[in-house]
């Protein structure tokens, strides 16, 4: 048996995200979610995980570059944000103002820390942020309460271009960095798509991240209940949500022999 993390991203960024996210919490589909707490439902929507509140792990999804961001004062555009990245790299001081509000919206609501901490389309690593990301929980949060990190770095056999270039835009260098700090990280990231191909490829996609996602990997998925009009991966979240909660998760579950878990579990209690 394996014991992998899956975890859906999003939650709070629409009405459809957050339900579908919460039913599937509530069978026990998924075993993390990560929250854009920047968005004005994630006071509103928090409430529906109460009840799967310690059964699945509930993280901070850190923001730069949606709609709320741009809202919220220092939005970029993703492109934008990658080349900065890459042309010496985020201003620490001005990104540690914005990870601790973040963690400041997070905890107001949750009345708690988060479990872990991911980047919407991964800007968690990127260079400048990941430096102040990894300062703020050693200085924030106490050893035995410290969030876990998912890196984005693809599980071995993922040699995808996009994987690659995901993982190329920080993600040892920021296992480096939270190793030296005493920070946990998951060591693989899995379910990384061009949410095209329907949800026939979907199924067979899992199938084959399940079997071949190393022990304690996080799978992501990005599920709604229903698609929002505007949403550009909006058919992609309701046969993502329409997989998930079917019959066919479960049976490839088993086929796979992966256990969800939480990954407080798998990385904070070690």
């Amino acid at each position: 048996m394996k014991y992998l993390t899956v975890c859906a991203d999003d939650f709070a960024a629409s009405e459809g995200i957050s339900q579908g996210i919460a039913r599937l919490a509530g069978l026990g589909r998924i075993s993390a979610t990560s929250a854009m707490v920047l968005s004005p439902r994630w006071a509103e929507d928090a409430a529906l995980l109460q009840e799967v509140r310690g059964h699945i792990d509930v993280g901070l999804h850190l923001d730069w570059t949606s709609a709320f961001a741009h809202a919220a004062g220092h939005g970029l555009s993703l492109r934008g944000a990658m080349l900065k990245a890459v042309m010496g790299g985020f201003d620490q001081a001005a990104a540690r103002a914005v990870i601790e509000r973040q963690l400041d919206a997070f905890e107001a609501v949750w009345k708690g820390p988060p479990d872990h901490i991911d980047g919407h389309q991964h800007v968690q690593q990127f260079a400048g942020i990941r430096q102040a990301l990894v300062a703020a929980v050693r200085e924030r949060y106490a050893m035995n309460n410290r969030a876990y990190f998912r890196l984005s770095m693809g599980a071995k056999p993922d040699s995808s271009f996009k994987t690659k270039v995901i993982a190329g835009l920080g993600a040892a260098a920021l296992a480096g960095l939270a190793k030296t700090a005493g920070i946990a990280s998951a060591p693989a990231l899995s379910g990384i798509y061009d949410f095209s191909g329907g949800a026939q490829r979907y199924a067979q996609l899992m199938a084959h991240w399940l079997h071949e996602a190393p022990e304690g990997a996080i799978l992501m998925c990005h599920p709604a209940a229903w698609a929002e009009a505007g949403d550009e991966i909006g058919a992609a979240r309701a046969w993502e949500y329409a997989y998930l909660a079917g019959d066919a998760f479960p049976q490839a579950l088993a086929s796979a022999g992966v256990i969800l878990s939480r990954g407080a579990q798998l990385h904070l209690n070690a």
